[in-house]
């Protein structure tokens, strides 16, 4: 069986963590991974955005916190109360900076333009005020009919204000100065494009000249305007507006009573607060949206184990090898199987196979021998392994009245030219040639003999380990010995995402912040490989999963 995305994301997945407090949380707001949730006891708190545990508590409202937010730096906090007032609060020490007061209700809403120099309260008691940080004085208030719910400065334009109430949105410069139509919507917030809003009333959710069914709820929008969150009571539905036609990717239930706030983190990861006293922290990553699946019942032994995946994304397939010994060829575009071939490697250790000059060669590593095939044609050839003095064998168990020498082998990968078999055996890696199956050139190492795995693009070879960083080396400099590459940032892809093959998930190496991570059903495979775009995985139930990242944020 296998599964394809194409050009859409995967579902959310399963809830990562929640955070139960001993305050109600009434309002979330997130700076990188810093997260500020208001509380109903007038405290703020602050929790990693990654683990959720508490780092620590701003105390100075002596109301309820109905709104928090970051400047843009993320050095400082506001916040609005139920005491009336608005608090600028420094970060880095929990004290309040400078306290606001005018307000003759609730301070529902606020926000802090992009240069940091005003900040916006909208208050039950009908009014938006801008305050000068500055001078610590209102520069001027906007009369309403009803009271506030929602004020936000344009993301680009510190010039440009939307507020929410009483059912209608109006769009105004800092003078006060009302400049586009009035909107219907009692939740509202600003594209990324920074001229269209997205408009949240009844039962439907406006963006630009889309109605999106909708449940009547606080939204926010994921970082690059894809994807839209709303919350209705309990559940959290989850719209793909990058389109004329808006797809909903998940509709969730999670919290035990109503949400009261929820703001996307980052584009893979989604934080809700509940009155019910918790916070949970959701990450994108388990499921899959429009799969492509092919029925296991027309491939005979498709429910033996995967035991490799090649990943051969410029011929658009990707090849996969059983226990059974039966190697397939799919498609990584349409999720079909294009063909199949029966081998003689039934319960190898290790193997592996690629598709070379419209060859299909498949290597396995059985009873101290690498075997080599041809499957087009069924020419089979045998490496004897270089024993390289008896200290090298790891034991001799007696067969049937003979001695059978078993090696420490850990795996065996085939070059990108197919000219090259890897194998990584106790402390070396040893590159064979396929054409004479001759011992070519071999680069000691020091890893521990437990839980490693090689991965290779091209004549490149990464020995990967869950208790030391990825070291690599190319051996494809003719004439020379293997050149050990620069780590991490050489690990294929090219560029700042790292997928660990132990933990499955991507990382951003510069931030060190998670941007993936695949979860639920599908969160256990036995081997595989991400090239940036394409991640493929093979599971022990028989199934090969490929997930498509062209359209996905990361």
């Amino acid at each position: 069986m296998v599964r394809v995305v194409r050009g859409h994301l995967v579902e959310w997945g399963e809830c990562l963590h929640t955070v139960a407090l001993d305050d109600c949380p009434l309002t979330v707001a997130c700076w990188k991974d810093i997260i500020a949730v208001g509380c109903h006891y007038g405290r703020i708190i602050i929790l990693d955005g990654i683990t959720g545990s508490q780092k620590a508590v701003f105390s100075g409202h002596t109301g309820y916190v109905m709104s928090v937010t970051f400047s843009s730096d993320g050095t400082s906090l506001v916040s609005g109360g139920g005491d009336s007032t608005v608090k600028l609060w420094d970060v880095q020490t929990g004290g309040v900076v400078k306290t606001f007061y005018g307000h003759t209700g609730c301070v529902i809403s606020v926000s802090i333009s992009g240069d940091c120099t005003i900040i916006a309260s909208g208050s039950e008691d009908g009014t938006v005020r801008l305050w000068d940080i500055q001078a610590e004085e209102c520069l001027h208030i906007i009369k309403q009919q009803e009271r506030v719910y929602y004020v936000g400065f344009s993301p680009m334009d510190s010039q440009c204000l939307i507020s929410a109430s009483g059912g209608e949105v109006c769009q105004w410069d800092i003078s006060g100065c009302k400049i586009n139509p009035v909107h219907n919507g009692f939740h509202v917030t600003f594209h990324l494009n920074q001229i269209e809003l997205v408009l949240c009333q009844g039962v439907v959710v406006t963006v630009q000249h889309f109605d999106v069914r909708q449940l009547h709820g606080c939204c926010c929008l994921i970082p690059g305007g894809r994807l839209i969150a709303v919350a209705a009571g309990s559940t959290i539905n989850v719209w793909n507006i990058a389109s004329s036609d808006p797809i909903l990717i998940k509709t969730y239930v999670g919290h035990s009573g109503d949400i009261s706030s929820l703001i996307f983190c980052s584009p893979s990861s989604l934080i809700s607060s509940c009155y019910q006293e918790s916070v949970k922290f959701w990450q994108i990553g388990d499921l899959l949206v429009d799969p492509v699946i092919t029925d296991p019942k027309s491939t005979p032994g498709a429910s033996a184990s995967i035991m490799s995946i090649t990943l051969q994304a410029t011929d658009g397939i990707t090849i996969s090898s059983d226990s059974k010994g039966v190697v397939r060829v799919w498609d990584i575009s349409t999720g079909h199987h294009k063909k199949s071939f029966q081998t003689p490697a039934k319960g190898p250790k290790y193997s592996d196979a690629r598709l070379i000059n419209n060859r299909l060669i498949f290597v396995w590593y059985l009873r101290s021998k690498i075997y080599f095939q041809d499957v087009e044609s069924g020419q089979l050839q045998v490496m004897n392994l270089d024993v390289g003095g008896i200290e090298n064998i790891e034991n001799i168990v007696d067969v049937e009245g003979g001695q059978h020498f078993h090696f420490d082998i850990y795996d065996v990968k085939i070059s990108g030219d197919g000219s090259t078999v890897f194998c990584l055996r106790q402390e070396y890696i040893q590159a064979w040639s396929t054409l004479t199956g001759e011992l070519v050139s071999k680069v000691e190492i020091v890893f521990p003999p437990v839980a490693v795995r090689l991965t290779v693009d091209g004549s490149r070879v990464w020995v990967h380990s869950k208790m030391r960083t990825p070291l690599g080396w190319d051996f494809g400099i003719p004439g020379s010995f293997p050149v050990q590459l620069p780590n991490p940032l050489s690990l294929p892809p090219n560029g700042t995402k790292q997928w660990d093959i132990w933990r499955f998930r991507i990382t951003d190496t510069v931030t060190g912040k998670v941007v993936f991570h695949l979860a639920g059903r599908f969160g256990n495979p036995i081997h595989s490989q991400w090239d940036g775009q394409y991640l493929v995985a093979g599971y022990k139930s028989g199934e090969v999963l490929i997930l498509d990242f062209d359209h996905v944020i990361l």
